[in-house]
């Protein structure tokens, strides 16, 4: 009777197991429109050439003008990056994305992301079960940050990372390593192990290959706090204040078409070099 027991708790786990191993990745499926594309690039000397950039105009959800641009952008040119969360499901669970700034005043956003099915809707559980691939998007910010504040009703915060110039390149090519890596070998998404949060600590540790883990890495709306405390955001500001002043939603949705969307959401965001009534960080 015993055994019989085991062997009926067995086979469940047994079939989970056999589905688990069979199912794999793949390019090939009726993709929503946002996720259609795969980022590709080519890079000769300091210049990339990306194919596949998205700049889609965005009126709701469901109404949108889709574009899928190439860009040219000079590594030499880098200039900044930052940290974005966007908020979507409560204070303790944000989506992370990094922005490069270049001196000629462009921005390019990278963002994991799941690649959904047309007609597909994010689980965060079926996230644990491959039941998404992973997609690699570059945007420009009136694209990707735009329709998180205006069209989704997203809570979105903005923070300068506190990278030195000469390592932003290493940061931008790894992002483009790992689109190129999702191309030649499809990847599923997962919740917990490889998601938009996690691919920013894997990247950050190739300049920094001592961050520790910490529950923050998994409560994304956290994240921010958990950079500011490896030293890795703006200095001279305590981190309350950074977040009052990251908050870029309001300006966001009252940016006009005609408006410099990249400029005017970061009005007020400290930067080096802003003035700050602090006289340092707060100490972890």
């Amino acid at each position: 009777m015993v055994r019989l027991l085991l062997v009926l708790l067995l086979l469940p786990l047994l079939a989970f197991a056999l589905w688990w191993i069979t199912q794999k990745p793949s390019h090939q499926r009726d993709w929503a429109d946002d996720v259609s594309q795969l980022l590709q690039w080519e890079q000769q000397g300091s210049v990339v050439t990306l194919t596949n950039v998205r700049h889609f105009d965005w009126r709701s959800e469901a109404d949108y003008t889709p574009r899928w641009e190439t860009r040219q952008y000079n590594l030499d040119s880098l200039e900044s990056a930052d940290l974005v969360l966007s908020y979507w499901m409560g204070p303790h669970i944000a989506h992370t994305l990094v922005s490069f700034g270049f001196d000629d005043g462009r921005h390019l956003v990278f963002s994991l992301e799941i690649r959904k099915e047309r007609g597909e809707a994010f689980s965060a559980v079926a996230g644990f079960f491959r039941q998404y691939e992973s997609v690699l998007i570059a945007s420009e910010e009136d694209d990707i940050l735009r329709t998180r504040t205006n069209t989704r009703g997203e809570d979105v915060y903005l923070y300068r990372l506190a990278i030195p110039r000469e390592q932003l390149r290493t940061l931008f090519m790894a992002y483009l390593d790992k689109a190129r890596d999702i191309e030649q070998h499809p990847q599923f998404y997962n919740t917990l192990t490889s998601n938009c949060t996690t691919i920013v600590i894997d990247i950050a540790r190739r300049i920094a290959p001592g961050l520790p883990m910490d529950y923050r890495l998994l409560a994304s709306g956290h994240f921010a706090e958990y950079a500011y405390d490896q030293g890795g955001l703006v200095a001279g500001y305590d981190f309350d204040t950074l977040h009052r002043l990251g908050r870029i939603t309001d300006r966001a949705q009252s940016v006009s078409p005609n408006d410099n969307f990249s400029v005017l959401i970061r009005e007020g965001v400290p930067t080096p070099g802003h003035n700050s009534n602090n006289n340092g960080r707060r100490r972890p």
